[in-house]
């Protein structure tokens, strides 16, 4: 898909998010208050990338995973903007920005944690994973 096509698919800030790395303001997002059963998606690919099973609140103002469903859905860089360095979290098929994984996660579930803007994210619930084409992820609520 092309960034014009982009552009008229996703609201401003999805694009700015994803293909700019623009970063959504803490505690604006959709789904950082937001604990319903399903997985989330790509915004763009609808690559799956994230299950509700391994979100958590964080207290950081973004919607917070231990782990990715798959990470073959998920690609890492390093990023040194703004004068750090960070990790920055990208989706495999579209190369959307989604945010970074940090090493404050719980230690019980592996010590990350993906720290997510809600505006590279779609969330599927579970009663739609059929309809929509994601069915093999219903194991994961059973």
């Amino acid at each position: 898909m092309d960034k014009q096509d982009l552009k008229s698919k996703l609201t401003p800030e999805q694009y700015a998010v994803t293909q700019k790395k623009a970063t959504e303001a803490p505690f604006s997002g959709e789904y950082d208050d937001f604990y319903k059963e399903g997985i989330y998606v790509d915004v763009v690919s609808g690559e799956p990338l994230f299950s509700s099973k391994d979100k958590y609140d964080a207290g950081c103002g973004w919607p917070s995973f231990t782990k990715p469903i798959d990470t073959e859905h998920i690609d890492n860089h390093l990023d040194m903007s703004h004068g750090m360095i960070r990790e920055e979290v990208r989706s495999k098929e579209a190369g959307s920005h989604l945010g970074h994984v940090f090493p404050d996660g719980p230690k019980d579930a592996g010590g990350h944690r993906f720290c997510i803007n809600s505006a590279a994210l779609k969330f599927i619930s579970v009663d739609e994973l059929d309809a929509k084409g994601y069915s093999k992820y219903k194991q994961l609520f059973e």
